[in-house]
């Protein structure tokens, strides 16, 4: 009788060890679990499970749970008391993690748990419906801003032999797009429940993650070799009166690195539009024969798969030029934008969402790539911080813009093309000079 009672525990707990299992092999594969780069992306998995989790609530509650009028000055209320003020504390989050180099693991165990108990007070807010949820949802954004950055400054410690920045990365964010599928389904069917739920999942994940932060190795914490990267140079005395010596900065270690982010501003301000302006155009003209939750559905998959694919493309392509590589896929979103602009309808408006999603995906990659191989080592990390903060800028004006448009579809992608030209005329000559002439393939200080 017992050996069968074991037989049958097996056999409904292999299930659950075979998974767990085969998931530690793939993110431990190559070298990953040696340098400590598995823990990452299993951290990394965690953290993007957890933050649909909370999308999932506060989508149900700001924007579907009222009619479009009234849910469209919801979202508005929400961008001017999170992301308004988020616009001003995200250029100094990085800053600050700079003095925080030797407390890495901590930093991250401390966003995590910040956004665990935020999300137990979102879960009596979205019920009662109180003043609370904004100053909360804030503190969950800026919290999950801060890990981040500070996720990018850690994948350089943790590269494994002969893996690239841009390799890891991608493997990194594979993981967090993979997690984020996978939790979704599990989030919307947690919110059938109640509009606790997911916030209570939310806060399980978070504090899983708050333990995988301090699983990592102490080299995370380890700030030897590295110094603040500057938006530009920084004079400073040196060696007594009347002697200075320019720090390197983003602007002074060659145009490339500039050049990219800027072009990766523009996709990242086209991502916050669309993703607003669409959701509220779909909601109130919906596809043809499609509900409004279906239409976002189709759109939202279809930029999700768009951005996997792009990750995934990303490793094939690392020894690829990236300066070509950026160009290539922001002209390719731009001539995809005025074509939807012109033959509005639900095919084009999937295409173009799917195509910024890989484009997105693939520009931040190669932007990370640039600033490997430009940025000297010693404010690499920093350089990656910074450069985080400024692309979350970019999002929350472009989600702005996406708000205070009228719901016109044509008019509305005609603006998306406007955004994408402006980052593409601006960028794409420095960036063609950079790839022809090698510009910035060697640190400089000036």
């Amino acid at each position: 009788m017992r050996g069968a009672v074991r037989k049958i525990g097996r056999a409904l707990h292999l299930p659950f060890t075979g998974t767990a299992r085969g998931i530690r092999k793939a993110t431990h594969a190559h070298g990953a679990g040696e340098s400590g780069l598995g823990k990452l992306i299993e951290l990394h998995a965690v953290n993007g499970a957890g933050d649909v989790m909370i999308t999932i609530a506060l989508a149900s509650t700001v924007f579907f749970s009222v009619p479009t009028d009234e849910a469209r000055g919801r979202v508005a209320l929400y961008l001017a008391i999170t992301m308004a003020p988020f616009t001003l504390l995200a250029p100094v989050i990085g800053p600050l993690l700079d003095r925080l180099p030797h407390g890495r693991r901590a930093a991250m165990a401390g966003s995590m748990l910040a956004r665990a108990l935020l999300a137990l007070v979102l879960s009596s807010a979205v019920v009662s419906g109180s003043l609370q949820l904004y100053p909360a949802a804030l503190g969950v954004l800026v919290a999950s801003k801060a890990y981040g950055v500070v996720r990018s400054a850690v994948v350089p410690r943790l590269l494994p032999a002969r893996f690239s920045l841009v390799k890891a990365n991608s493997r990194v964010t594979l993981a967090g797009l993979l997690a984020t599928a996978a939790a979704a389904p599990v989030g919307a069917g947690l919110q059938t429940i109640g509009p606790r739920w997911p916030l209570f999942g939310a806060f399980v994940l978070y504090v899983t993650g708050m333990f995988l932060s301090f699983s990592m190795p102490r080299k995370v914490d380890s700030a030897k070799g590295e110094s603040k990267a500057l938006l530009a140079a920084d004079e400073e005395h040196l060696h007594g009166p009347g002697k200075r010596q320019r720090r390197p900065g983003l602007r002074t270690v060659g145009p490339a690195v500039t050049h990219a982010l800027g072009a990766n501003a523009s996709l990242k301000a086209l991502s916050g539009f669309l993703i607003f302006f669409l959701a509220f155009l779909l909601r109130e003209h919906p596809m043809t024969g499609q509900s409004a939750a279906v239409s976002l559905g189709i759109v939202g998959v279809a930029a999700g798969a768009g951005n996997a694919l792009g990750t995934a493309v990303g490793a094939w392509l690392k020894a690829r030029a990236p300066e070509i590589i950026i160009v290539t896929v922001v002209a390719v979103v731009l001539g995809v934008a005025i074509t939807s602009a012109i033959f509005f309808g639900a095919v084009m408006t999937a295409f173009l969402a799917a195509v910024a999603g890989f484009a997105q995906a693939l520009s931040k990659l190669s932007l990370d790539a640039t600033i490997q191989r430009d940025v000297p080592e010693a404010v690499r990390t920093s350089a990656f911080a910074r450069s985080e903060t400024l692309l979350q800028v970019a999002w929350v004006l472009g989600g702005a813009i996406g708000i205070a448009l009228p719901l016109n579809g044509a008019l509305g992608l005609s603006v998306a093309a406007g955004i994408v030209a402006v980052g593409w005329l601006t960028t794409v000559r420095g960036l063609l000079a950079a790839a022809r002439g090698g510009a910035g393939r060697s640190a400089r200080v000036a």
